[in-house]
């Protein structure tokens, strides 16, 4: 099995593709909104993938809401972005009780949208952002995290994480070890964050130390000078040990997309050098056949600790409880009133 999540094209497998994929068997497999139509065409999709595979692989998405989601109306819920939504909740909270409402808004919100995946076959879902806003977050990211308090963060993210969980969907804690102090967008260039270490461990790491028992984090394309002002944390051994020692993260960690222009090099020399440091899975998202080529190619086999990482993550999925909807919709409404 490879080291690797791939995309695919369009809204149906092809032969080529599914032949490829029957020969390089990636890890699982990213859904964006190119591959959706309908939930009868998606429900059909991800059933076809893992049929190529002949396994139970996991199918991610981005589904945070906001700008960030690949399953929209007519047949999907629309979202408030993170951020709007919390601080609606904090607002309409009585006193003191901002946090726990914003919180219980958060666990409704993704349980809710778990509830939609999981009715389609998706499985993983790329959120929540544990990042933590600043004065310096790239508008590209600022209304996808939480709150500039690293606190409340790890609290909003630990209860979005419960209701993925409640709804068999794995999160995806990202972007590890945080990218809030990143004045780029690294889909364009290669942010470069000056804070000083105490800073960072204090503040940006803290979420994700907070989470880390979490089974799957996706990793930050941006450079932190404090500790290797050589290369971005996806490609860096040293900051992979910060996000195995310091921040303690024992579960899956997963590129963010190696085809963003943070990175440089062939996705060959990008995929190589991003496991070489330490990172489980590569990712890749955009479906050209000649780029999937180069990232198998140079992924490998799982080694023997990321095979028990990502069994381990796969075996918290479950088949979730049935809920009523409408109650649930109508609690979250009352906690966002705003």
């Amino acid at each position: 099995m490879k080291a690797a999540v791939l995309g695919l094209a369009g809204p149906i497998l092809t032969a080529d593709e599914a032949a490829f994929f029957a020969r390089t068997k990636p890890w699982g497999f990213i859904l964006f909104a190119r591959n959706v139509e309908n939930p009868a065409q998606l429900r059909a999709l991800t059933s076809d993938l893992r049929a190529c595979v002949g396994r139970d692989a996991p199918v991610f998405v981005d589904q945070e809401g906001g700008r960030v989601q690949r399953l929209r109306s007519p047949h999907w819920s629309e979202w408030l972005p993170p951020l709007d939504m919390v601080q609606l909740a904090m607002q309409t909270a009585k006193p003191g009780q901002g946090a726990d409402a914003a919180a219980r808004a958060m666990e409704l919100r993704y349980r809710l949208i778990a509830s939609e995946l999981r009715s389609v076959g998706i499985d993983a879902n790329c959120a929540p952002c544990l990042d933590v806003a600043s004065a310096h977050t790239h508008p590209f990211l600022r209304n996808r995290c939480f709150s500039n308090d690293s606190a409340l963060v790890a609290q909003l993210g630990r209860a979005a994480a419960k209701g993925h969980l409640a709804g068999g969907v794995l999160p995806v804690i990202k972007h590890m070890p945080g990218h809030g102090q990143a004045a780029l967008d690294s889909h364009k260039d290669l942010p470069q964050v000056s804070a000083p270490l105490s800073q960072l461990q204090s503040h940006d790491f803290a979420p994700f130390r907070a989470l880390n028992d979490l089974p799957l984090a996706m990793t930050a394309h941006i450079v932190y000078a404090a500790i290797d002002p050589d290369h971005p944390a996806t490609t860096s051994p040293k900051m992979v040990q910060v996000m195995r020692g310091d921040i303690g993260f024992g579960g899956v960690l997963i590129s963010d997309d190696l085809s963003m222009n943070a990175l440089a090099g062939s996705l060959g020399e990008r995929t190589a050098a991003t496991l070489s440091a330490g990172v489980d899975i590569a990712l890749h998202c955009n479906g050209h056949m000649d780029e999937m080529v180069q990232v198998t190619d140079a992924a490998g086999p799982l080694t023997p600790a990321a095979a028990r990482r990502c069994a381990h993550a796969l075996s918290l999925r479950h088949t979730p409880e049935t809920i009523d909807i409408a109650s649930l919709r109508f609690d979250l409404a009352g906690l966002v009133a705003g």
